[in-house]
C-alpha cells in the first residue's frame, strides 16, 4: 500500500503576499466609460438632460432626459421615459397630491393625475399628467 506523506505549511497572516495587483481582473475595461457616454450621447440626440433618473429601490433606470422643477428642486419632469408603467385605476385627482407637489398653478382646472411606479420592482416613482408629462418626485437622480 502506498504511503501517502500530508506536509504542514504554515499560514502567514495575510494572503495579500500572494496576490498579484499587477493583473488586471478580466471584468476591467479601462475604455469602458467612452462607451458609456457615446451609448448615451446617441440615445439624448445631442438634447441636454438635468439628470439621468434612477428607481430608489432597484436602481433600474427610468428617464434619460428631464428637467428639474424650478422651485422643488427634487422633482422633474419628462416626455419620454423607459421602464415606466401607469398603475392600474390609481386616478387621482390634483387637490390629493399635496405630498407629491407637481407645481401647477391654480387647482381649479380639474386635472388627473395617473400613478407611475417603476416596471422591474413596481415602486412608485411619480405621477403622469393629462398631458402625457411625467413628474418624478420619489427617483434618485444622477448628475449629468
Amino acid at each position: 500500500m502506498p504511503m501517502l506523506i500530508v506536509c504542514n505549511q504554515s499560514v502567514s497572516d495575510s494572503d495579500d503576499e500572494l496576490i498579484d495587483y499587477s493583473v488586471k481582473p478580466e471584468f476591467y475595461d479601462p475604455s469602458l466609460d467612452d462607451k458609456d457616454q457615446l451609448w448615451i450621447e446617441k440615445k439624448r440626440k445631442g438634447q441636454y438632460s438635468d439628470a439621468v433618473l434612477s428607481c430608489p429601490a432597484c436602481f433600474t433606470t427610468l428617464c434619460l432626459e428631464c428637467q428639474r422643477h424650478e422651485k422643488y428642486v427634487t422633482q422633474y419632469r419628462a416626455v419620454f421615459v423607459v421602464n415606466c408603467k401607469m398603475k392600474k385605476g390609481g386616478v387621482s385627482d390634483e387637490g390629493s397630491l399635496k405630498r407629491k407637489r407637481v407645481g401647477r398653478k391654480g387647482g381649479s382646472g380639474g386635472e388627473s393625475f395617473t400613478p407611475v411606479c417603476c416596471s422591474v420592482c413596481e415602486t412608485e416613482v411619480g405621477v403622469i399628467d393629462d398631458d402625457e408629462v411625467y413628474h418624478f418626485f420619489n427617483v434618485l437622480p444622477s448628475e449629468c
